[in-house]
């Protein structure tokens, strides 16, 4: 390399000309190196016990999201255009009777999880389980990993997705990409990894596979795409591990190299967001679960009229205008003034306020086509103004209603239900989870799943776990 740059030197070349560079092994960057040693290298009893219980919380909501989701047109649809293709039936559908190769029941999955917009997000950046819990849930069934190497390989493989998401964030949401999409398949790598028990080498290649893989757009919000990110990334992130495990290669530099994730995907990268105190603070205790069945941008005005229409016994017939004002995010995510179907009704802050004074409710019934459509929901809609003010927080919202008679009534949320400071408790997400599979399954499997999923951690095997999530 020396002798080559001298004589590529004297002929006027530079070296920055003809690309040539140290060996990777000699460079002063390892992030890629770091994050893979330190999955690999952590033990189940680093994990602090609140880390654990959140864990089995996250467990709880996703598996209700995606069992209450199962018959969606959505997953019905990617099941209809995979099952021919489905191999050997090595793990369940959640909420159907169709068994799957671990690759396919990945996918199906992990788009169930997401469709509802009813899965967990973390405060700042991703939706961290959709990607990683059906990718390591179907291979624990397969190859029967005890509950602590789940919950294990499941918080490493969040913290790897979530440190890669904020070290490209804000800049790289604000480009157009769906962070969920694009940094849950390195969760999803890292703890099918994990699992596997991948050396450094095979880790660092497998973080590589994840991230030439990486994918999806904004541009999809409100269609039937948005929740197959996760499912892609869960499926693309096992498939990574695995072939890393067979010796398959990448660059070892895949996440700070000059042309890799960080730098090609957003121009503010900071790796440092991604090696800093390992294994001292958890991404997954900044974790939030969802009251209402859409994004938490809208939560604070649903509460505002949930509080409104019970104190003072709203009715749709009564209301003169609405008027919200809201943080900068909520008109860019969900700015869909006449919605047409529910999955755009998910994407309009008008709606969810709308139904939430109608029907004192905006669970996944009030997000479904038929009420979008509903003439007096659309007719509230109508009467409906919201402005963006710059100091409104993300989880922050202002509503007044100016009633026929004109009288005014006004509430403030500081911070919606589901955020950090005002959490949903266990019982919130029994509720939840209950409300979201009664149609699906008997109350004692509803409650064994409940049981079994507070106690994840002591299963020497969670392949029954996942037997039950079966309806036929």
């Amino acid at each position: 390399l020396i002798s080559t740059a001298k004589l590529l030197k004297t002929r006027g070349y530079k070296l920055t000309d003809m690309n040539v560079s140290k060996p990777a092994a000699l460079e002063d960057a390892k992030v890629t190196h770091q994050l893979a040693q330190f999955i690999v290298e952590s033990k189940y009893e680093d994990l602090p016990s609140d880390v654990v219980k959140e864990a089995s919380r996250a467990i709880i909501n996703c598996l209700g999201c995606a069992i209450g989701a199962a018959q969606h047109d959505t997953v019905q649809f990617a099941v209809e255009a995979f099952e021919p293709f489905f191999g050997a039936p090595q793990a369940q559908i959640w909420g159907r009777s169709e068994r799957a190769d671990i690759l396919h029941a990945a996918l199906i999955n992990g788009i169930s999880t997401h469709v509802l917009d009813f899965d967990d997000t973390h405060f700042r950046a991703v939706h961290p389980s959709a990607p990683v819990l059906p990718a390591i849930f179907a291979l624990a069934e397969w190859r029967q990993f005890s509950g602590k190497e789940l919950v294990h390989a499941y918080v490493l493989g969040v913290e790897a997705e979530i440190r890669i998401a904020l070290s490209v964030f804000p800049e790289h949401y604000d480009r157009g990409w769906h962070i969920t999409g694009t940094a849950g398949i390195f969760g999803a790598a890292a703890a099918v990894g994990k699992l596997l028990k991948l050396n450094v080498e095979q880790m660092t290649w497998a973080l590589g596979i994840a991230a030439t893989q990486s994918s999806g757009l904004r541009e999809m919000f409100g269609t039937m795409c948005k929740s197959f990110h996760p499912g892609h990334a869960a499926q693309g992130g096992m498939a990574a591990a695995l072939m890393a495990q067979k010796g398959f290669t990448s660059s070892i530099r895949a996440l700070e190299a000059k042309r890799g994730f960080g730098q090609v995907m957003s121009s503010r990268f900071d790796p440092a967001v991604i090696t800093t105190d390992l294994g001292k603070q958890y991404e997954i205790s900044k974790n939030m679960y969802k009251p209402f069945a859409c994004g938490l941008v809208v939560h604070a005005v649903i509460d505002a009229c949930l509080q409104l229409r019970k104190q003072h016994q709203l009715k749709a017939e009564d209301i003169a205008s609405i008027h919200a004002t809201v943080g900068p995010l909520v008109l860019e995510l969900t700015g869909i003034k006449s919605p047409r179907t529910g999955l755009e009704g998910k994407f309009s802050v008008y709606h969810a306020m709308a139904v939430a004074i109608i029907y004192g409710a905006a669970g996944e019934d009030q997000f479904s086509t038929e009420v979008v459509c509903n003439p007096a929901v659309e007719k509230l809609r109508s009467l409906m103004e919201v402005k963006v003010d710059p100091q409104v927080r993300k989880l922050e919202g202002y509503v007044t209603i100016v009633l026929r008679n004109g009288k005014q009534l006004e509430c403030h949320v500081s911070d919606a239900l589901g955020s950090l400071v005002h959490p949903m408790s266990d019982e919130d997400l029994e509720n939840k989870f209950k409300g979201l599979t009664s149609k699906k399954l008997s109350a004692d499997t509803t409650r064994q799943l409940l049981d079994q999923c507070w106690n994840i951690t002591q299963l020497n095997d969670i392949s029954p776990l996942m037997r039950a999530t079966a309806v036929l």
